[in-house]
């Protein structure tokens, strides 16, 4: 749970060989050296060139829109090149391309993919098992030492072997521990006594980050909630620290992801300019109001602290027993507020959690059936900047599909065990 230690790389890493390190240590580098799947291979990809999407027609089940609530009977979607050209009810579609691979959904129902908001990526395995679950897209929670680019760009070279990801890159985080080796522009602060704690240091990290290629940067308010050794309503950073963290990366035109637990700590980091509260068990009144009147979202992470409640260690569990029902009644308080939900699983350390468990622990939390589907698709969405691309089913949108054994709006669990997977106009063979 943000973020499992990872062995760092071996040899000397330089400046150009990021992207190959974190490529070897995410497990891609025989993918990136040709072994696509002939579907790709046919399309005249080529290395370095982003994969073309497969066609694919998707037809005979209820296809629900997330952005709308409507279901349409009989549906049929169509997608070309990895993007939905058509999508709805057969007659409105008209005539289906000849000579398309077909997925027959009958009696089943069509879904956008899902968007997992905070999920920790290290290697291809953990990228495609994602995708199986259900997660067509994603955003970092960070890695140790780079691994999400590298799994960014796999998922743009071979979209059906991941999901489509923003990267977060290494964790601004007071003790960087080994991460001090992911890149040489880091070693100065290893001298450092008290850690990453100065405005320099501060944005020394952002900076590097930014460099690497990061799409957001991740920080944190408190310490962790699942070390039994640490206290997660510690605040680590204050206020004028976060501002740092903050005020750098928006240099850089991104956002900050701020692990959070205590008040406190969740008010600073949102009254610092965060654009997303993770995990927030203790998040109060006065900052859900903050961070609607900002627009901050909320990610709670409900299965990660779901999981620490089966923990066998006993200071876990009893956190999980204490923190999670607390945590279900700030989901709440801050969806009746109008505070926007993002669904995120924190899945880490080799073990990806379905997006759809996440979506069912907001509907347990009080959210209907709708809106906690909302979480996982174009809420979601937003967050990540692709709400243009991901989160529904619709001309111009992405082609990731989900298509599940059952009516989600009447039994969320479905979502957990998808019956076909496709991303990016390809149907994702089963492991």
């Amino acid at each position: 749970m943000c973020v499992e230690n990872t062995p760092p790389p071996s040899g000397r890493l330089t400046r150009r060989g990021v992207l190959a390190g974190a490529a070897a240590l995410a497990g891609t580098s025989a993918v990136l050296a040709g072994t696509a799947p002939a579907a790709s291979a046919s399309s005249g990809a080529r290395l370095g060139s982003p994969g073309r999407g497969g066609d694919l027609v998707v037809e005979g089940g209820r296809l629900l829109d997330p952005a709308t609530g409507e279901v349409t009977e009989d549906a049929v979607v169509v997608i070309a090149g990895g993007v939905v050209r058509a999508a709805g009810s057969r007659g409105q579609v008209g005539r289906v391309p000849g000579g398309v691979p077909v997925l027959r959904a009958h009696g089943q129902w069509i879904l956008p993919g899902l968007v997992d908001a905070h999920i920790h990526l290290n290697t291809a395995a953990e990228a495609r098992d994602a995708v199986l679950k259900g997660a067509t897209s994603a955003r970092s929670g960070s890695t140790n030492f780079y691994q999400d680019v590298a799994v960014r760009e796999l998922a743009r070279l071979a979209p059906e072997r991941a999901p489509r990801l923003r990267a977060a890159g290494i964790f601004v985080t007071p003790d960087l521990g080994d991460t001090i080796l992911a890149d040489p522009d880091l070693a100065p602060l290893a001298r450092l006594r008290e850690g990453v704690r100065s405005a320099e240091a501060l944005r020394r990290v952002v900076e590097v980050n930014l460099a690497r290629g990061a799409d957001t940067i991740k920080t944190r308010v408190n310490e962790r909630a699942g070390l039994p050794e640490q206290d997660p309503l510690v605040q680590v950073y204050d206020h004028e620290q976060l501002s740092t963290i903050v005020a750098a990366a928006r240099r850089g035109g991104k956002g900050v992801l701020c692990h959070s637990y205590s008040e406190k700590g969740c008010h600073d980091a949102v009254t610092a300019g965060i654009r997303s509260l993770e995990h927030g068990a203790f998040v109060g009144e006065r900052t859900l109001r903050e961070m609607r009147r900002r627009g901050t979202y909320f990610t709670p992470t409900l299965t990660a602290i779901a999981g620490l409640a089966e923990s066998s260690d006993p200071v876990l569990a009893e956190r999980g027993r204490t923190y999670l029902p607390v945590l279900k009644r700030a989901v709440l308080a801050a969806h009746e507020l109008g505070v926007p939900l993002a669904a995120g699983t924190d899945s880490s350390g080799g073990t990806v959690d379905p997006i759809g468990r996440e979506v069912e622990l907001m509907h347990a939390a009080g959210l209907p059936a709708l809106d906690a589907i909302r979480t996982a698709t174009t809420g979601a969405a937003k967050l990540l900047g692709f709400d243009s691309t991901a989160g529904r089913l619709a001309r111009g949108f992405a082609g990731d599909v989900l298509v599940v054994d059952g009516d989600p709006l009447a039994d969320l669990g479905v979502l957990s065990r998808p019956a076909r997977v496709v991303r990016a106009g390809f149907a994702v063979p089963a492991a």
